[in-house]
């Protein structure tokens, strides 16, 4: 993936943002769910922007050493990218690290059939992983914490407003298994809240929308990624509802622009949506965009069990980005050009990492 000449144009996007990127510049961060969609892109960026001297130590946290060392292989001797494998439910130390000034978790469960076949693991997670890795962040003395959370935490959409903001807060019927991630997130969230009350520690909370793009992991069972991989294949889109939901959803580069925004410019204890409205659209019409860059048909189909014990019920949840752009980000790509530079990528021949 790495070489592929749209994903570089994407990379170096984001490296060449006017950021404070100084912040970062000779420290060090650790980034846990290192190899998903998420943690692999940012990956990427923070080390092209080593190659401009910003000279930040990254360690990579993750459970398996094999898939990592495939899809790092071209920093894993760097002095700069450093491997870390580990489950983050058991508490985490690093031998030859006094001090870590920034800690990221994006590590979760983050679709559907993950969130019914192990829910245990999504809650943990979210909480005692958030936990173990606050932790950290205290005895390291990090400059500050960055917790991965989502649109899910809003719940479902009480028919009061078109667009969620950061004060928003559905129903979310706690009592079945499909809440585990959601409120797990916000458990999460608290958790933030309360280490920066009790530990002065620096906290933000990045709210991904639904994202996508090239580095989507292959285990992935929400629609969009779904939809992309049966395009990919050359088969018919499937759409196991009447695809009326609609929601926003983020193209992997903005994401990250947006996350390091946070990041670097964020307010302490404050959570902000990374959302665009021109990425905003009905799973129907999403679906059929798919299926048009691939020449194929939107077919519908019934869910199994264990697909609807994951789906999320909600179905409108469109965000509000206006506190983020605030400090100076927008989204780069609306979602049809999201789709389809992703959908040239993953035909691409090229793409082998």
């Amino acid at each position: 993936m790495i070489y592929n000449s749209i994903y570089r144009e994407d990379i170096k996007y984001v490296v060449g943002l006017e950021l404070p990127w100084e912040k970062i510049g000779n420290k060090s961060i650790l980034i846990t769910g290192a190899s998903g969609l998420i943690g692999s892109f940012l990956i990427d960026v923070l080390m092209e922007k080593n190659l401009h001297g910003l000279n930040c130590k990254v360690y990579a946290l993750g459970r398996n050493l094999e898939k990592a060392k495939n899809r790092f292989e071209r920093y894993w001797t760097s002095p700069l990218f450093e491997f870390v494998s580990h489950d983050i439910n058991e508490p985490l130390e690093l031998d030859n690290a006094n001090q870590v000034n920034f800690v990221v978790h994006l590590a979760s469960n983050t679709h559907p059939v993950a969130y019914a076949t192990d829910p245990i693991g999504t809650v943990t997670a979210n909480i005692i992983g958030t936990n173990n890795l606050l932790k950290f962040a205290v005895k390291h003395h990090a400059e500050r914490f960055a917790f991965a959370s989502s649109n899910e935490i809003y719940g479902e959409n009480r028919g009061d407003v078109e667009f969620f903001d950061e004060k928003y807060c559905g129903y979310i019927d706690s009592n079945t298994l499909r809440a585990g991630y959601p409120e797990s997130k916000r458990c999460g969230e608290a958790l933030c809240q309360a280490y920066k009350k009790q530990e002065n520690l620096e906290v933000v909370i990045p709210r991904f929308t639904r994202s996508y793009g090239p580095t989507m992991l292959k285990t992935d069972t929400k629609a969009i990624s779904q939809f992309i991989k049966k395009a990919v294949d050359g088969e018919n889109i499937v759409l196991k509802s009447a695809g009326t939901q609609y929601y926003s959803y983020t193209y992997v580069a903005d994401a990250v622009a947006g996350f390091l925004t946070v990041l670097l410019k964020g307010e302490s204890g404050e959570a902000y949506n990374i959302a665009d409205e021109a990425s905003d659209i009905m799973l129907k019409d999403l679906a059929k965009i798919i299926a048009d860059f691939a020449s194929k048909e939107v077919v519908f189909e019934l869910p199994n069990e264990t697909e609807k014990a994951g789906y999320s019920k909600a179905t409108k949840a469109r965000l509000d980005g206006s506190k983020l752009k605030k400090l100076g980000w927008n989204a780069k790509y609306d979602i049809k050009l999201g789709l389809e530079r992703t959908m040239k990528m993953l035909t691409d021949k090229q793409v082998k990492k």
